[in-house]
C-alpha cells in the first residue's frame, strides 16, 4: 500500500506550488526537445544549453517564467517555461509547457549542400577531401 502523495500508477505532472524546480535536462526532455534524457545531459555537458543567458548544468533548475536556449541538431531554439513537467508526456501536452521564440528553420534550398558522391566515381581527390572538409565544418 502506497503511503505518498501521489495516487498509485501514473505519475502527476509537476505543478509549481509543490516542485521547488525541475532540471533542466529533464525538462528538455519531457517536452521533447531531446529524445533522450541522456541526449539533453550531454547538450548541457557540452555547452549547448543556457538558462536565463547562463550556461546550464544539467542539474540546474528551472522555474516557469525562465528563458532556455538550447542548440538541438542544427538549429538554435530559444523557449520560455510555461509549465514544469518532469516525465515525458505526448506532443500536445508539451507544447503547452512552453513558448517557443525560436527563429524559422531555414528554407530547404539554402540549407548546407549534401555531401552525396556520384556512384562509380571513385574515391575523391585530395581537392574534393578539403571541399568536403570545409562543408562539414561549416
Amino acid at each position: 500500500m502506497r503511503t505518498g502523495g501521489r495516487p498509485a500508477g501514473r505519475r502527476a505532472l509537476c505543478h509549481d506550488a509543490v516542485v521547488d524546480g525541475i532540471r533542466v535536462d529533464a525538462w528538455l526532455w519531457a517536452v521533447r526537445i531531446y529524445k533522450t534524457r541522456s541526449a539533453a545531459t550531454a547538450a548541457c555537458r557540452g555547452g549547448h544549453v543556457s538558462v536565463n543567458g547562463t550556461p546550464a548544468k544539467a542539474a540546474t533548475k528551472v522555474h516557469a517564467g525562465d528563458r532556455v536556449e538550447a542548440r538541438a541538431g542544427q538549429r538554435q531554439r530559444i523557449l520560455e517555461v510555461v509549465r514544469l513537467i518532469d516525465k515525458r508526456v505526448g506532443a500536445p501536452v508539451a507544447a503547452e509547457a512552453l513558448v517557443d521564440h525560436s527563429p524559422p528553420p531555414p528554407a530547404p534550398e539554402l540549407a548546407a549542400p549534401t555531401l552525396v558522391r556520384d556512384r562509380g566515381t571513385g574515391r575523391p581527390t585530395k581537392r574534393d577531401r578539403r571541399a568536403i572538409n570545409r562543408l562539414k565544418r561549416s
